[in-house]
């Protein structure tokens, strides 16, 4: 049975979405990476498909910490033996899988949604399955609407589509859940559509979090993982002994971990997470997601102080992920005109035996999984899936966003987004997409007044020459050369995006090409001036405005960043990251009390990245005025401050 619902959560509104173009290139995380102990192929999809900017999408990070109660609207299947719960306003999680025999929920299930910065667009949250696309870190759509049907398969059992257009690799997925009556397993079709004439790279890891006890093993068939350290080497090691610790127990080891399996060939593809008597889930694929990851946080301070934050005290998790490829840093090409597709089943798995030695254990798990989902019948419904993957919806469930239907439109004759299984309606086209859907329909875009900051971006080689098609034709306005400065950056041509902005300031003063060529700056004094003209245009933009005292900080002008702070209105002026900086322009100002005043009354920052280390040599720096070469043996870090989660 498939039916909408709705979930009542405290959850961290996601707030005002970051409207400053994401111009930074994303970090690359194969940058000097030793890659000796991979393999030929391993190697060459290690080199390609490195997504260097998020553009189009923009930043959400107008979070916070605080909480408030909110509907959420859930779509959710039932057949008696499973009940599955899928969030169709963020990303289409999985956020619940209940066993309804035994009662056991399957999933790491947080009582609330707490976002924090682990995505690509920053805001995430932790808890049950998230399916990610794109590139090297969480979807750019994990809080973000997906559209959402009921589908009929061939043999009347109803099916939940979820489906998108990822902008960021101009692919379109699909996600086909369903139970069929008696299924001991969730069935989870996954297809990725390349409907362009040039190859495609293609990153998906469907990540499952799951609760974590002392107890807790993870199982998968082999003997042997690759693992990325901070010291820039990626090594093989062995399964489940390394570095004197049987790894396969995560709520045992105080570091931080991702190891990524090496599966033989001929095994099934399936890893499972189970308790002290051998219960828990399992995940299981046809053979295209060949990928296997544990992820655990460590049950250092460090580690414990992210889960505490995303989850609540006590409710420790790790996850289990599958891959199109062997890791994470790697991508693989989608031809032209082609797609991908593959299944997979989630169950409550149980194993006797599952604590015995690794051999032993791995095989009395791999029969459970058969018992669970056998091979041949896992084939079968994948065959059925790839059938029903192609039908139209019966009946549209949820609206996701209209990005789709905007390129539908700006394809024009190609038709290469008029898709029956995934529909792109003109109905959902919105504001958003509004200046672009008159860029295609009329050669040129509304200019909006300077000082309301740009609601979206589009990016690409079609949108590139109808921006320059619409200044040849209609002339220029600050807006559209603005938008053609970004598409010029985009590209790599900074002379041309700087050219771009220098016009568009000469048309209108405004706060968004200066912050552009401030970005573009490579002087950090010059930048300091470029978001000092930018701020004073747009002085209640928070991301501006921590922009502004960052690039002040930067040049060396930390009295002139505590004057702007002193400034500001209350909601900015005691913000977690606006106080980062604060205390940072405070230490180089030589201003030792009004640090310490803020690392004494607390300092939380709501967005803190993962690996970032602020916090903690802030501390460090002002237990160490005089710069010597640090001696942390007499200062103790707070275990507030302690986020720097760190790995072998």
């Amino acid at each position: 049975m498939l039916s909408i619902s709705s979930i009542s959560l405290p959850v961290s509104p996601l707030g005002p979405e970051n409207p400053l173009p994401p111009l930074r290139t994303l970090p690359d995380p194969r940058g000097g990476l030793d890659t000796e102990a991979a393999d030929a192929e391993m190697a060459a999809q290690l080199a390609y498909g490195h997504a260097g900017s998020l553009l189009p999408y923009t930043f959400q990070d107008g979070y916070g910490r605080e909480r408030s109660e909110r509907e959420l609207k859930t779509a959710v299947l039932d057949n008696g033996v499973l009940r599955a719960e899928f969030l169709l306003e963020y990303g289409g999680r999985l956020r619940s899988l209940v066993h309804l025999p035994t009662g056991r929920e399957l999933l790491h299930k947080p009582p609330h949604l707490q976002l924090a910065n682990l995505g690509l667009r920053n805001a995430w949250f932790a808890g049950g399955v998230e399916w990610n696309l794109g590139t090297f870190g969480h979807t750019a759509l994990a809080c973000a609407p997906l559209h959402a049907a009921r589908v009929r398969r061939p043999d009347g059992v109803a099916v939940l589509r979820m489906y998108e257009w990822e902008r960021m690799r101009r692919l379109v997925y699909q996600i086909d859940a369903c139970l069929p009556p008696g299924s001991p397993v969730l069935l989870v079709h996954v297809k990725i559509l390349n409907p362009f004439g040039e190859d495609a790279p293609v990153y998906w890891w469907s990540n499952a979090a799951v609760p974590q006890t002392p107890g807790t093993r993870v199982l998968a068939p082999a003997t042997s993982a690759y693992h990325f350290s901070y010291d820039g080497r990626l090594r093989r090691v062995p399964v489940p002994h390394w570095q004197d610790t049987d790894q396969s127990y995560p709520g045992r080891n105080g570091q931080a971990a991702d190891f990524f399996y090496e599966l033989p060939d001929g095994e099934r593809r399936w890893s499972a997470v189970v308790d002290e008597a051998g219960a828990g889930l399992a995940q299981v694929t046809t053979d295209l997601l060949r990928g296997r990851k544990t992820f655990r946080w460590g049950t250092n301070t460090a580690g414990r102080n992210w889960q505490d934050w995303l989850s609540g005290p006590g409710r420790e998790y790790l996850e289990i992920q599958a891959g199109l490829a062997r890791t994470q840093l790697e991508h693989v090409r989608l031809a032209p005109r082609s797609s991908f597709s593959w299944t997979e089943a989630y169950g409550l798995v149980e194993v006797e035996g599952a604590h015995e030695e690794w051999a032993a254990a791995t095989g009395h798990a791999s029969r459970a999984v058969e018992r669970l989902i056998p091979a041949d019948r896992l084939a079968a419904e994948h065959e059925l899936a790839v059938a029903t993957a192609v039908l139209p919806p019966e009946e549209s469930l949820h609206a996701g966003s209209g990005w789709g239907a905007l390129e539908r439109k700006a394809l024009g004759r190609i038709r290469a987004l008029t898709l029956p299984a995934t529909p792109f309606p003109d109905s959902t086209i919105g504001r958003d997409q509004q200046s672009w859907l008159a860029l295609v329909r009329k050669g040129t875009m509304p200019t909006p007044a300077p000082a309301l900051p740009p609601s979206s971006y589009a990016v690409g080689p079609a949108w590139t020459r109808a921006l320059e098609a619409c200044v040849q034709q209609h002339g220029p306005t600050w807006f559209t050369l603005f938008h053609l400065g970004i598409n010029r950056y985009y590209v790599g041509d900074h002379d041309g995006a700087r050219k771009a902005w220098e016009e568009s300031l000469e048309l209108a003063e405004n706060a968004w090409a200066l912050r552009s060529l401030a970005v573009l700056e490579p002087e950090p004094g010059r930048a300091a001036e470029l978001y000092l003209r930018a701020h004073a245009l747009a002085p209640r933009l928070r991301p501006l405005t921590i922009e502004t005292v960052k690039a002040l900080v930067t040049a060396g002008r930390p009295v002139e960043a505590l004057a702007l702070i002193d400034r500001l209105g209350a909601a900015d002026r005691w913000h977690g990251r606006v106080r980062l900086l604060e205390c940072r322009a405070a230490l180089d100002a030589g201003d030792r009390v009004r640090a310490r005043h803020i690392l004494d009354t607390g300092l939380v920052v709501d967005d803190l990245r993962e690996g970032e280390d602020s916090l903690d040599e802030l501390w460090w720096d002002y237990h160490n005025p005089d710069g010597e070469p640090r001696d942390r043996s007499g200062v103790r870090l707070p275990c507030r401050y302690d986020y720097s989660v760190s790995q072998y």
